[in-house]
């Protein structure tokens, strides 16, 4: 196993945006901090991004008022608003070149029975301070029913900033974090020390204490770069079963949708579903690049931002961030730099893992135990096709080629090779 280091006062664990953004802003604090990562910078979700910078989160405001009440959903939108503040003053004041820039964001509805909605969903959002309306104009190639316009948001080109960052940072690439003990992180190559840990790795590989295997569900989604289309001012995000999002990315535009749980696409075509509103909305486009991003999903709708558990005092863990990682990363690293400085942060209350949001994800948790029982039933009468994380049977992904966990959405390649946490082991 080799010796152990103590040198660091804090490590992080995860070399993206997240894990990155955490250590920086740690290390403004004057702390030593270590960043440990099982690939490469960015090798995960980071580099799949479509990098919208922004508050607005789907359906959220309404909800969160009706299910946790008006100051904490108020405190969500702050600290999400906050962030894009913060990305701005990091990035001018390290004059890091990454094309930032405000826009508005977009949630549309092509359904005239989802309009009322969108109508709501405006009216919570101002109602906690977010420049926000209701409108039935937009650019996009289709009628609209209806939209909620947030102004003044933003997006950024993810891999050139994190590109920026890391270069002040200490990380060690390929170096796989197989365990933690206390204070001692376990990687395949010897143990490491720090007086705190941040678990930065998109999902939790640790089960216990924490139990976020019981408390999230992983969903995957998928983008087309097309080139050869009109330039969008605004980010757009349908509501709708069939809703698309669009962002431009300098001279591209890209174009996501088909979002499922993890395990639930065995029959594809989610690249086809892409590829046919190209054809459709933009014709003389080119397809130039395809990729796919996973998502964790908490039941109440809330990124879990904090110390691990009661029972582990210097222990943190950053997940949870429900396709929105870029406003949640910002948000998650000064709760945590905030937490292990000993600074107070109103926000923290908020996104405390220790939090007990019993009514709003009650109906998310039921499902998810439905998932899992089947699922762990299932790899008990099979041995090829198991997950390496709690034995789950894997279902086949036809557009990606992979093996997915539909209980916490561990993927391996056809060959065994894992790709997606929160496994730690490959196939046999």
């Amino acid at each position: 196993m080799g010796k152990t280091e103590t040198e660091y006062e804090v490590i992080v664990i995860g070399a993206g945006l997240a894990g990155l953004l955490t250590a920086w802003y740690l290390k403004e604090a004057g702390k030593k901090v270590l960043i440990l990562e099982s690939g490469t910078v960015a090798s995960g979700q980071t580099g799949r991004t479509t990098a919208k910078i922004t508050s607005q989160h789907g359906l959220k405001y309404d909800t969160l008022i009706k299910k946790i009440g008006k100051e904490r959903a108020g405190l969500y939108a702050g600290a999400n608003q906050k962030a894009i503040d913060a990305y701005e003053e990091l990035i001018q004041e390290n004059q890091i070149d990454c094309e930032f820039k405000r826009c508005p964001a977009y949630l549309y509805t092509t359904a005239k029975v989802n309009s009322g909605l969108l109508k709501r969903e405006a009216d919570a959002a101002k109602s906690l301070g977010i420049p926000a309306y209701f409108t039935t104009e937009t650019e996009l190639p289709f009628a609209v029913e209806g939209a909620v316009c947030f102004e003044d948001q933003a997006r950024f080109l993810p891999l050139e900033f994190v590109g920026a960052l890391a270069e002040g940072l200490e990380i060690r690439e390929n170096c796989q974090v197989i365990g933690i003990k206390g204070n001692r992180v376990i990687t395949r190559e010897g143990m490491l020390e720090a007086e705190k840990i941040v678990v930065a790795a998109h999902y939790p590989f640790r089960n216990l204490p924490g139990f976020y295997f019981l408390r999230q569900h992983q969903e995957r989604s998928y983008v087309l770069k097309l080139s050869g289309c009109p330039e969008y001012t605004g980010m757009y995000l349908g509501i709708d079963q069939d809703g698309l999002s669009l962002r431009q990315a300098g001279d591209f535009l890209l174009l996501g949708g088909g979002s499922h749980r993890t395990g639930e696409n065995q029959e594809g075509g989610k690249y086809t579903f892409l590829e046919t509103a190209v054809k459709k909305y933009f014709p003389e486009a080119r397809i130039e690049d395809r990729w796919s991003a996973q998502d964790c999903m908490p039941h109440d709708g809330i990124p879990f931002i904090g110390q691990f558990s009661y029972f582990t005092p210097n222990l943190y863990v950053i997940t949870g961030f429900q396709k929105w990682g870029m406003t949640s990363s910002m948000v998650a690293a000064q709760l945590i730099r905030d937490a292990i400085c000993g600074r107070e942060n109103p926000y923290a209350k908020v996104f405390t893992p220790q939090r007990c949001h019993i009514r709003a994800g009650m109906e998310n948790f039921l499902a998810d135990a439905g998932v899992s029982v089947k699922g762990l039933a299932g790899g008990m009468f099979t041995k090829r096709h198991r997950c390496t994380h709690m034995g789950c049977k894997l279902t086949r992904n036809r557009d990606e080629q992979s093996w997915d966990c539909p209980c916490h959405g561990s993927r391996f390649d056809s060959k065994g090779k894992l790709l997606d946490n929160p496994a730690i082991k490959n196939r046999d």
